[in-house]
């Protein structure tokens, strides 16, 4: 697998609780990709791609590094992604 949908990848790498809760993080526009915002929940990621994402209280800034079949635990989620930032608060 070489690419796959943002909203999948951010449930994936357990940036969010739900599904449902990527594909609104996207729709609404808080979701960047590559420095560009990013609307459609459909648009694929690959891996290299830098996501600025925008939640409650805090912007995470994560390079895709992989994607997974199936949501798993929290540290191999944390596989999915180098986070730029330093701190992974998962």
């Amino acid at each position: 697998m070489d690419r796959q949908r943002i909203d999948k990848w951010l449930w994936h790498a357990r940036v969010v609780r739900t599904r449902s809760d990527a594909a609104a993080l996207v729709s609404s526009g808080h979701v960047r990709l590559n420095g560009e915002r990013e609307t459609s929940p459909g648009h694929a990621v690959k891996p290299g791609d830098v996501l600025t994402i925008a939640l409650d209280r805090s912007v995470r800034l994560l390079k895709v590094a992989g994607f997974a079949e199936r949501r798993g635990d929290a540290p191999s989620a944390r596989t999915l992604y180098e986070d730029l930032q330093g701190s992974s608060p998962v």
